[in-house]
C-alpha cells in the first residue's frame, strides 16, 4: 500500500466508519437520494479523493494515478468489451440472424415447458454471456409472451433464469474484473475457479425451478427426462469451462450445447401432455438447416476467437519476455514509486491481447459474411451502440478510479480489519455484503469492484481463503439481480408493464433470497472444508 497507517484515528472501528464513507455514499445516492448512476459515481469518487488525501495521508502523485489507472481500465478492456459485444449483437440482429435463431429455437417444441428451457433459461444464459447489461432479460420476455406466456410472468421466468448466468456475463466480465483490481496473489482464473464450488449447483437445479412455477410437481414429472438434459449438459459444461478455461465462455458454449442437446432430444421425445397456456400471438416462421447453421454462425466466431484469446499460450504472447511484448503500451506515473511496496502506479493498454479484440474479430467476420448489411451499416450501428453505452462505460470508469482510491489509500485494508472482527461468523455473511452491492448497483461488474477487495482483506484477517469470499461476493451478487431495481425496471419496460415493477419485485423476492440463504450457508461450510 502507498499510505503509512490504515488505522488514521487510532481507533479501527472509528476508522473504518470513515473507510466505508465512499461505500455508503454511492448506495445511498442511488437509493434514498434517487441519483443517477453516473451522478452517484462522480460525487462519491470527489468524497473518496477528498477522504484519501486528507485522512489517510494518501500522496498527491498515486492519487492522481490511481483515478487515471481506473479511468484507463474501465475504457480498456471493461468498456471495449461492453461495447463489442452489444455490437456484435445489433449486428447479428440487423443482419437478419437474430430473428432466423429466434425462431429455431421457438420451433423445436410446441410444449411452453420445453420452450420455457430453451429460451427462458439456455437463450437467456446465452444472450447474458454474448451481451449482457439487460439484453437477455429483454428478449427472452418478449419472446415468451410471443409465444404465449403473460408479460409479468414471462419476465419473472426470466429473472430467476439469469441466476443461472450473472456471474459470467458479457464475456465473463464479473469474474475477469477480477485482474482489474490488483489483488494481492489473486486472478481471475482463481476466483473462476473457486466459483465452481457453489454456482454449477444453483445452475442445476434452475430448471426444476422453473418448470416448478410454471407448471408445479405434475410439470416437472412431465417434463423429467429434458430438465435433466439441461441440468446435466449446461452445468457440467460450465463447471469444466470455469475451471479449466476461465469466465470468458463459461455462458457461450454450455447454453449452445444444451439447446442443441434439447433441440436433438425434442426430435424424437415430446411431453405426453402438451402444455400450453395459450395460443402463441405471433407466428414462428419455419427455416432450414443451413439457415439455422447461417444465423448462428456470428456466434460460432465469438466462441472461437474467444478461445484463442483464452489460451495461455496466447496470453504469453503479450508477457513481459513474450513475442508481442512491444505492442502493449506500459506507463509508470511519475512520483508513484513506493520503496516499501516495491511498485508504482501503471497505466496500461493491451490492445491486440484483450478480448474486446477477440469480440471485434468475430464483428467484422460476420460483416463480411452477411449479404444484409455493410461496412457503413454496420458502423452506423456502432455509433449507435456507443451512444446507448457511453453513460454505462463512464460510470464503470469512475467505480474503478473509487476502487483504485480505496486500494491505494489503505480504505479496503481498513474495512477488511473491521469486519473481520466478526471472526467465524464473516464467511456465511459474505455473500450478503454481495448481494446488497448488485441490488443497490444492479452490476455484479460494480459489486465486485467495490466489495472484492474488502472481501480478500478480511479473509486474510480471519484465515479463511480470500478467494472463496470473493467468490461468495460474487455468487450473492448474482442472487440480487432477480431483484435489483435496474434488472426490474429493465423487465417491465420490456414486456410492457412499466409501473408494476413492485409486483415484480414480490413475484421474485422469494426466490432471490431463498438462493441466497443457500449461498451463504454453503460458503459457511466451504470456509470450514476448504
Amino acid at each position: 500500500m502507498f499510505v503509512h497507517s490504515f488505522d488514521p484515528f487510532g481507533n479501527i472501528g472509528l476508522s473504518a466508519v470513515v473507510a466505508a464513507v465512499p461505500i455508503l455514499l454511492f448506495l445511498l445516492c442511488l437509493t434514498l437520494f434517487k441519483m443517477k448512476g453516473i451522478n452517484a459515481a462522480l460525487l462519491t469518487l470527489t468524497v473518496t479523493l477528498f477522504i484519501t488525501l486528507v485522512v489517510f495521508k494518501l500522496p498527491l502523485p498515486v492519487a492522481a494515478g490511481g483515478v487515471s489507472e481506473g479511468l484507463l481500465q474501465g475504457l480498456m478492456p471493461i468498456g471495449y468489451i461492453i461495447i463489442m459485444a452489444v455490437w456484435l449483437y445489433k449486428v447479428t440482429e440487423r443482419s437478419g440472424k437474430f430473428q432466423v435463431i429466434q425462431d429455431s429455437i421457438a420451433s423445436i417444441s410446441n410444449d411452453q415447458r420445453v420452450q420455457l428451457l430453451l429460451i427462458g433459461f439456455c437463450f437467456n444464459a446465452f444472450l447474458e454471456g454474448a451481451a449482457g447489461f439487460g439484453v437477455p432479460i429483454a428478449i427472452c420476455a418478449v419472446l415468451l409472451i410471443q409465444l404465449g406466456f403473460k408479460p409479468l410472468q414471462a419476465a419473472m421466468l426470466c429473472l430467476v433464469a439469469n441466476a443461472a448466468a450473472g456471474a459470467y456475463g458479457a464475456i465473463g466480465i464479473p469474474v475477469g474484473i477480477v485482474n482489474s483490481l490488483g489483488l494481492a496473489d489473486m486472478t481471475a482464473m482463481q476466483v473462476s475457479q473457486m466459483t465452481a464450488y457453489t454456482l454449477p449447483i444453483t445452475t442445476f437445479v434452475l430448471p426444476f425451478i422453473l418448470v416448478f412455477i410454471l407448471d408445479g410437481f405434475k410439470g416437472v414429472k412431465e417434463t423429467l427426462p429434458v430438465i435433466i438434459i439441461t441440468s446435466v449438459v449446461f452445468t457440467a459444461l460450465q463447471t469444466l469451462i470455469i475451471v479449466f478455461q476461465g469466465p470468458e465462455l463459461a455462458d457461450i458454449i454450455p447454453p449452445l450445447a444444451a439447446m442443441g442437446a434439447l433441440a436433438v432430444f425434442c426430435q424424437k421425445w415430446q411431453p405426453a401432455h402438451i402444455f400450453r397456456l395459450s395460443d402463441p400471438t405471433v407466428a414462428t416462421a419455419r427455416h432450414t438447416k443451413k439457415e439455422v447453421l447461417l444465423a448462428w454462425s456470428p456466434f460460432y466466431f465469438l466462441t472461437a476467437f474467444v478461445l484463442i484469446w483464452s489460451m495461455p499460450a496466447y496470453k504469453a504472447l503479450f508477457a513481459p519476455e513474450g513475442a508481442l511484448s512491444r505492442t502493449v503500451l506500459q506507463y509508470m506515473v511519475p512520483g508513484t514509486f513506493n520503496a516499501e511496496a516495491q511498485k508504482g502506479v501503471m497505466l496500461k493498454v493491451d490492445f491486440f491481447g484483450a478480448t474486446g479484440t477477440a469480440i471485434l474479430l468475430a464483428v467484422l467476420f460476420t460483416i463480411l459474411l452477411s449479404k444484409q448489411i455493410n461496412f457503413k451499416e454496420a458502423l452506423d450501428l456502432l455509433l449507435v451502440t456507443i451512444k446507448e453505452l457511453w453513460l454505462p462505460v463512464v460510470t464503470i470508469c469512475a467505480i474503478l478510479a473509487i476502487a483504485k482510491l480505496t486500494t491505494y489509500g489503505g480504505l479496503t485494508v481498513t474495512l477488511g480489519t473491521a469486519i473481520a472482527k466478526t471472526g467465524s461468523v464473516f464467511p456465511v455473511l459474505s455473500p450478503v455484503l454481495g448481494w446488497i452491492g448488485v441490488f443497490m448497483t444492479g452490476s455484479v461488474v460494480n459489486n465486485n469492484t467495490l466489495f472484492a477487495s474488502i472481501q480478500s482483506t478480511a479473509g486474510v484477517t480471519i484465515g479463511v481463503n480470500p478467494t472463496l469470499l470473493v467468490a461468495a461476493n460474487t455468487a450473492g451478487g448474482v442472487m440480487a439481480k432477480l431483484i435489483s431495481p435496474q434488472s426490474i425496471a429493465i423487465a417491465t419496460a420490456a414486456v410492457g408493464e412499466v409501473g408494476k415493477e413492485s409486483k415484480l419485485l414480490s413475484m421474485t423476492l422469494k426466490y432471490s433470497l431463498s438462493l441466497l440463504v443457500f449461498v451463504c450457508i454453503w460458503t459457511g461450510i466451504l470456509s470450514i472444508v476448504l
